[in-house]
């Protein structure tokens, strides 16, 4: 498996990100997905045509878009990359293309806001997926993010947090014609990648959201 190369699309923004800067955290991505991912970093939402998209079986969304919206032929774009196989993994902010309702729709919910960053204990789902076969539970500092779940979405739960006495969403998939979708809550900065568990999940969830078997 250490041999094969994976084209991966990673999209951020730098100086227009009004919290999260991709920078800070790029090679901390790159490095968690780990030498079978070849990465292109890029900014901005320019880059959601289908024909750009279409050759990476993987685009890695952290974004930090929110009060935007992607335009119509990039919410198209990625909608059609997606359908047509492509594999799509949402870090953290990166969820807030959810501006665009059929983008929200593809991720299969929407950000509603999130109490004060602190620790969090992170908890696994037990399932077959193979996602999850041989990875662990972990805790960290982080912003508990909420979420508002699409009823008509079929999502499969894969990581909660506990937090003011209540289990969270922290982390699931979900199928979208024929591509694959994953969603990981944990991103906030540097030291959200410096977890070598949380990593092995980054790792995995690139090579399951690519169509490939998870090494």
């Amino acid at each position: 498996m250490a041999s094969i190369s994976i084209p991966t699309l990673l999209l951020g923004n730098n100086d227009d990100a009004p919290y999260h800067k991709l920078r800070a955290v790029q090679q901390l991505i790159i490095d968690n997905l780990g030498s079978s991912f070849q990465v292109t970093s890029v900014e901005g939402t320019a880059h959601l045509k289908v024909d750009v998209l279409r050759p990476y079986p993987l685009v890695v969304s952290y974004l930090d878009i929110w009060g935007g919206v992607p335009e119509a032929e990039e919410t198209a774009g990625l909608l059609q990359y997606v359908a047509g196989g492509g594999g799509l993994l949402i870090i953290h902010n990166g969820i807030s293309i959810q501006g665009s309702p059929e983008l929200s729709q593809l991720i299969g919910a929407r950000f509603t806001g999130h109490p004060a960053y602190t620790r969090l204990p992170f908890e696994k789902i037990e399932s077959d997926h193979s996602l999850t076969n041989g990875l662990e539970p972990f805790e960290m500092d982080e912003e508990p993010y909420r979420f508002e779940l699409d009823p008509l979405a079929q999502i499969e739960l894969l990581l909660t947090y506990v937090h003011e006495g209540k289990q969270w969403p922290a982390a699931w998939t979900r199928t979208y014609g024929l591509g694959r979708v994953v969603y990981l809550m944990p991103g906030h900065h540097p030291p959200s990648f410096q977890s070598e568990t949380y990593g092995k999940w980054i790792r995995s969830a690139g090579f399951w959201a690519a169509g490939l078997p998870v090494n």
